[in-house]
């Protein structure tokens, strides 16, 4: 009797194991992907025919886009996906000429764009259900440097088709091999929060290593460089941070102040000797909340020669259609110049948009019928961005 009930005992345990590891199982290969759909949407939108003037002038642009998350996600970068917002054969699709990645790296939980503490973060369990390394479980740096080898990797086996944008030449071989006829992207590394940083001005020298040319100070909640307008104290720089912003303008850093607090975004305007940017957001006039620029900081970025990305969710320009995006694009024009509007779609950033980066026509055809003309809509859709990458990248 003992011996039958030990053998019941062992099958049942092996039967508990199995149960166990398929779970597991289950887990990892099915609750990335979940998780991105739910977060990752595209809503339907009414968008406007495409005319054939349009589309042949569209070709024709160099068009840049400051601002994307899907680095964070478990999908191939050069595969076509059916969730999310972005990839290369979309960005093809849609002939876009050069694509910010960003890093991010910390989300707390309860995220909302009033006020947020650092004390918890949700992309932890993320890191670890999509089998990161395990140094990125424990490291906000590790998972930079991750993200950062994602996106080099991706590039290494494009056959060409994706390219790092790390300096000005790398700019100018761009657009060269694309005005050539060549199918080509240009990429380049960004950071969302210098919390990544680990407290440590040192660490600029692994991020600008592996690649980093653009930063913002701040994400969703105050860190040891910067305050956020999402965070409880909401400071200007510290100490530490006042040391970093000199460290980026030095090395050819993008400055980007995107997410941070109202009184450090008026320090970084003083402090700036190059272009600073916002690269994915709206502005108050046309969409009121706390994450969007006020008009006086519209201008403060102008006067440094910077641009502002609009982006195309509910949050940055209260709708998710063409128009009012361009609504915002028209608002910054009014107060910082043509020269200030650009594009910062933050695509793959747990936001709900209208279309995927395939159909980035939409914004040239509603350029367009609000009389923009060709020039101008060359400078809105990426010109202008170029221009500051020019003028702040390193040689």
């Amino acid at each position: 009797m003992a011996r039958k009930e030990g053998h019941r005992g062992r099958r049942a345990m092996l039967a508990f194991v199995v149960v166990m590891v398929a779970l597991a199982t289950a887990f990892f290969i099915v609750a990335p992907g979940a998780v991105e759909r739910s977060r990752n949407r595209i809503a339907a939108a009414d968008l406007a025919p495409i005319d054939e003037d349009t589309r042949q002038l569209h070709q024709s642009l160099e068009i840049v886009d400051m601002h994307s998350d899907t680095l964070m996600w478990k999908r191939d970068l050069l595969e076509q996906s059916a969730r999310g917002h972005m990839d290369l054969p979309r960005l093809e699709q849609g002939d876009v000429a050069l694509q910010v990645f960003s890093s991010v790296t910390k989300s707390p939980r309860g995220l909302n764009v009033d006020a947020n503490t650092g004390d918890s973060d949700n992309i932890t369990l993320l890191a670890i259900a999509q089998l990161q390394p395990p140094s990125t479980w424990t490291s906000l740096l590790e998972r930079s440097l991750y993200h950062a080898e994602k996106l080099e990797n991706a590039a290494e086996n494009s056959e060409g088709r994706l390219m790092l944008i790390r300096s000005r030449s790398d700019i100018d071989e761009l657009l060269a091999a694309r005005q050539s006829g060549q199918q080509v992207t240009g990429a380049l590394f960004s950071v969302e929060g210098l919390h990544n940083l680990e407290g440590d001005p040192g660490n600029v020298d692994v991020l600008f290593d592996a690649g980093m040319r653009m930063a913002g100070f701040a994400h969703f909640f105050d860190n040891e460089m910067s305050g956020s307008m999402h965070g409880i104290e909401r400071g200007g720089l510290t100490d530490a941070g006042r040391q970093v912003f000199d460290d980026f303008e030095r090395r050819g850093v993008i400055v980007d102040i995107a997410h941070v607090s109202p009184a450090a975004v008026s320090e970084i305007l003083e402090r700036a000797t190059a272009p600073v940017v916002s690269s994915h957001g709206g502005v108050r006039a046309t969409c009121e909340n706390n994450r969007n620029l006020t008009d006086e900081q519209i201008r403060g970025v102008a006067e440094t020669g910077g641009v502002i990305g609009l982006g195309y969710w509910n949050a940055a320009v209260c709708d998710r259609s063409p128009a009012a995006v361009v609504d915002a694009i028209d608002h910054v024009i009014d107060v910082g110049g043509l020269q200030t509007a650009a594009l910062g779609s933050d695509f793959d950033g747990s936001v709900t948009v209208g279309w995927d980066t395939s159909q980035i026509v939409a914004i040239t055809q509603e350029l367009r019928d609000r009389g923009r003309t060709d020039d101008e809509i060359r400078a809105i859709m990426g010109g202008n961005t170029l221009r500051v990458l020019r003028e702040v990248l390193p040689d």
